[in-house]
């Protein structure tokens, strides 16, 4: 069974509460996300396969460590998964950029893919699957299924809030993936928000209702 971390950095912690305030507007939401995204990622990337290479400093040659092999993909679920990408790059620049499009049908509150493009070759690359809100876990685990149909095998997903029951279809959906998560909240309601919660992620990221 892969393991579920949560997350409990004082500064992770201190920038939900931001996230969460009805009051915080766009362009600061947008960036909490970011900041987030970056402090999470620091975490989530801790195991990234290394190798030694010669470099020669101003006084000497010398080994130093770098990431092996191929590069990291970063795969954000369309469209709220997109606000946490630029603060993953800030610690990778050099990482390959995936997008898997869902929607939640209104109805059923599934998911409904419409578009998936994954770096080439996926399967040799460790990938990160971000979407700030895990709410029922569906869309999650379909880009999940999705990202193995197309030969990908070492996969986190990455999210700032998480409700139990998400949490719970994701780790029985896809046991082999790394959950990292920032806050686990108390509930979903009626209509599949988490509760507390801070609203619709993507609305608030980009300004729209």
């Amino acid at each position: 069974m892969a393991q579920v971390i949560i997350n409990s950095h004082p500064l992770v912690q201190h920038k939900i509460t931001m996230l969460r305030s009805k009051d915080t507007g766009t362009n600061e939401f947008r960036s909490l996300v970011g900041e987030i995204g970056m402090l999470m990622g620091y975490e989530a990337l801790a195991d990234l396969p290394t190798e030694e290479v010669e470099i020669e400093t101003p006084i000497e040659k010398c080994m130093s460590t770098v990431i092996a092999g191929r590069k990291l993909a970063i795969v954000p679920i369309l469209r709220a998964g997109l606000g946490m990408v630029d603060g993953l790059l800030k610690l990778v620049p050099t990482a390959k950029v995936g997008h898997i499009g869902l929607y939640r049908d209104p109805e059923t509150h599934e998911p409904v893919e419409y578009y998936c493009k994954l770096p080439d070759p996926i399967e040799e690359r460790v990938i990160v699957v971000t979407d700030p809100m895990l709410a029922t876990g569906g869309s999650a685990v379909d880009a999940i299924s999705q990202i193995k149909k197309h030969g990908g095998r070492k996969i986190k997903f990455m999210c700032i809030i998480a409700a139990p029951e998400g949490l719970r279809k994701l780790q029985e959906n896809h046991p082999d993936v790394d959950i990292y998560v920032g806050h686990l909240d108390r509930q979903l309601n009626d209509h599949a928000y988490i509760m507390p919660g801070l609203g619709d992620a993507g609305d608030r990221i980009f300004g729209t209702k």
